[in-house]
């Protein structure tokens, strides 16, 4: 019997767009640990929580054991106008590397944001017009996500505040511009409009800032103006949920054709990408129904999981948000000034992090030059400019791809293309003008940042 022909671009109906997340801490034998408080080291409580994010959203934050949650149909409505998200088969990729393998990825750029950050933007603005907010507050570091919450928080009428890492504010002026035409108010972290901003800049005279800058100054506006709360783009639990659109359609895309992949990669920074696309493929695997080679690709520069250590620690720089166990660099840790944004975070989900620890996933690192060396070679043969933190995915999916063409093996593999790279072209032209460098951190830089872990004996 012929083998049956798989079409560039695989859609699901409108239809068939997920009515409920999928939460795979359910099918945990072993439960992510739970949030400590900074000041007695006991769990996060609701009543702890609320002060800073919405009531339902820590309903999710704190839900360990529903395996299906439903979408509220004004949501479902808003992912109708641009999902469900094509699940490709990347042809002229597989023939321009001759590989025996197949590579298919899930493109979750077609909407203005450009990423997948809307699958969870607009989940997050719905629970706080529901409450009866007046507004939200958040960092981003590449950009995607400030945007996404300024599109989310124009269709619910919020106010949005927006605390952009500085060398991306600096380096992507378009994608501010974006999430200002939307509404968003953004200021480059850390800036000396806030407390914790001031602290930071006297630590650290002249840092381009990181995402746990920016998540403190967020933070401590959310939690001083009355009517505000706090929103987070990664890393979260309740993050990850939603992000469970993406493997939800992706595996009812592959099953339609029979498809089952062999390696699943995505970019890790914080976990959304990544936690979403694996999740209902992670979950037949703690199951023991099948078994999947998943991989998280992270960049050299700031290497969480490959080098880094699994410990409670704060999730910001400023210290001011609760203590999760993750791997971490420690929250003093400033990434070197890399072009892949959205990756420039020390931590990584409470979540993955666990899954990690537990054996059911892997990690490798990769420098920056090698990875745009992926994406422009990605670019010339599938037509899409790829964002630089779905570069890292892209440059690992291409060595798999050579590994099977050394061994003849004929894998299926799929990644997470997160989204476009249209608003990153100064990260491009420095690698086109040869200025871009890799720069990793050493293992006495790591150090230090390790000695100021906090210590917690749990």
């Amino acid at each position: 019997m012929a083998e049956q022909k798989i079409p560039y671009k695989i859609y699901l109906s409108e239809d068939e767009i997920p009515k409920q997340w999928y939460n795979v801490r359910a099918d945990m034998k072993t439960k992510p640990a739970p949030l400590l408080n900074p000041a007695t080291l006991e769990p996060m409580t609701f009543d702890d929580l609320r002060p800073v994010f919405c009531d339902e959203l820590v309903k999710q934050e704190l839900d360990d054991d529903t395996a299906y949650i439903d979408i509220p149909l004004d949501i479902q409505d808003f992912y109708r106008m641009y999902r469900p998200a094509p699940l490709v088969r990347a042809y002229c990729l597989e023939k321009k590397l001759q590989t025996p393998a197949k590579i298919y990825y899930k493109f979750e750029g077609n909407n203005t944001s450009g990423s997948h950050k809307l699958n969870s933007a607009i989940a997050q603005a719905y629970y706080a017009k529901k409450q009866g907010l007046k507004g939200v507050t958040t960092e981003t570091g590449a950009g995607q996500w400030g945007t996404a919450l300024s599109m989310a928080c124009s269709y619910f009428d919020l106010d949005c505040k927006v605390y952009m890492v500085k060398v991306s504010y600096e380096q992507k002026p378009f994608r501010r511009e974006v999430m200002r035409t939307y509404g968003a108010s953004v200021t480059p972290s850390p800036s000396d409009t806030t407390n914790v901003g001031r602290q930071i800049l006297e630590r650290y005279p002249g840092t381009t800032g990181s995402l746990g800058c920016a998540i403190s100054e967020a933070v401590e506006v959310a939690t001083t103006n009355e009517g505000y709360r706090y929103v987070l783009g990664s890393v979260l639990n309740q993050v990850l949920l939603h992000q469970s659109v993406i493997g939800l359609e992706t595996k009812a895309a592959m099953d339609k054709y029979n498809i089952t992949p062999d390696i699943i990669i995505g970019c890790a920074g914080g976990g959304s990408n990544l936690g979403g696309l694996i999740s209902p493929f992670m979950g037949e695997k703690l199951r023991g129904e099948k078994n999947y080679d998943i991989i998280a690709v992270e960049p050299a520069s700031c290497p969480s999981f490959t080098r880094g250590k699994y410990a409670y620690d704060f999730c910001d720089t400023g210290m001011v948000c609760p203590l999760a166990k993750m791997y971490t660099l420690g929250s003093g840790f400033i990434p070197s000034a890399n072009h892949a944004g959205g990756l420039r975070f020390h931590g990584m989900s409470s979540t993955l992090s666990q899954l990690y620890h537990d054996g059911y996933m892997r990690a490798v690192s990769v420098e920056q030059t090698s990875v745009f060396e992926a994406a422009e070679q990605f670019a010339r043969v599938e037509g899409i400019l790829p964002a630089p933190e779905s570069s890292h995915a892209i440059r690992v999916a291409i060595d798999e791809a050579l590994k099977c063409k050394e061994t003849g093996e004929e894998k299926t593999i799929l990644f997470g293309l997160t989204g476009t790279g249209y608003f990153d072209l100064v990260a491009y032209q420095k690698f086109n003008d040869g200025e871009m460098s890799d720069y990793i951190p050493t293992d006495e830089e790591l150090q230090k940042s390790f000695d100021s872990l906090p210590k917690v004996d749990k």
